[in-house]
């Protein structure tokens, strides 16, 4: 057994003095210590990803394990393999999923979201339309900051269902101030059935829509999702069954 190996798993671990015991042990000693080094390491990283896939209110956890990525049409600066290497996460770009009901959007979304916390990231899920409800909440009990600031805390943001739900007024600038607040310092995940063009019908003003679209998709990866619901698709393959 190398001393470098259970040197690094020491550091690993914050251990500053057991460094003296290895040293002096002999092999079969070495390797005991080795293997409860690592045993430690990777129940620790079990306990992480639990904390962090817990505190992302991922509300159910997907893979791309059997996904299909069959009429899902990637941008000339991402492909499919750019997009699960998550590395437009550490550059702050931003991920636009855009397409029809069912078509598999929040699969992907979530995807990446549990990808990114098994990577150590922290991650905040929220579907839009409760989040606007959070937000509103928040602003009348005057919690908004401490709220806003624990969203600030993450490296993604994913936003599902844009579109689904028009906002009042006040919903609409509290999201505004979320997206913009991400702006080049976090990467934002969003799923829509709308284009850019219809967000308006949603967030009322015209104004404040086009300064949302114009920061949400600066540094952002389109990818459009065609074809036919995959929820109607096994649906009608259950009902032949």
């Amino acid at each position: 057994m190398e001393n470098m190996l259970m040197i690094e798993a020491c550091k690993k671990l914050k251990l500053a003095y057991i460094t003296d015991t290895i040293d002096n042990a002999d092999e079969k000693s070495k390797n005991f210590i080795y293997s409860v080094l690592l045993t430690e390491i990777e129940g620790r990283k079990r306990a992480k990803l639990g904390k962090l896939l817990k505190d992302s209110n991922i509300p159910q956890i997907k893979t791309f394990e059997g996904y299909s990525f069959e009429e899902k049409t990637f941008p000339f600066d991402c492909s499919k393999e750019q997009l699960l290497s998550l590395q437009w996460i550490d550059r702050k770009e931003n991920v636009v999923l855009m397409g029809g009901v069912g078509t598999g959007k929040t699969h992907m979304a979530t995807a990446l979201a549990v990808e990114a916390c098994r990577r150590g990231m922290d991650v905040k899920f929220f579907r839009v339309s409760e989040l606007v409800e959070t937000l509103k909440d928040k602003f009348n009990r005057g919690l908004l900051r401490r709220f806003s600031n624990q969203i600030k805390k993450s490296d993604l943001i994913v936003l599902d269902e844009v579109g689904y739900v028009p906002f009042e007024r006040v919903g609409s600038e509290l999201l505004f101030n979320v997206i913009a607040s991400c702006y080049e310092s976090q990467s934002v995940i969003v799923t829509t059935n709308l284009e850019f063009g219809q967000w308006s019908s949603v967030f009322g003003d015209t104004k404040l829509t086009s300064a949302l679209v114009d920061r949400l998709v600066h540094h952002s990866h389109i990818i459009s999702f065609t074809g036919d619901s995959n929820r109607l698709a096994e649906a009608l393959r259950r009902l032949k069954d």
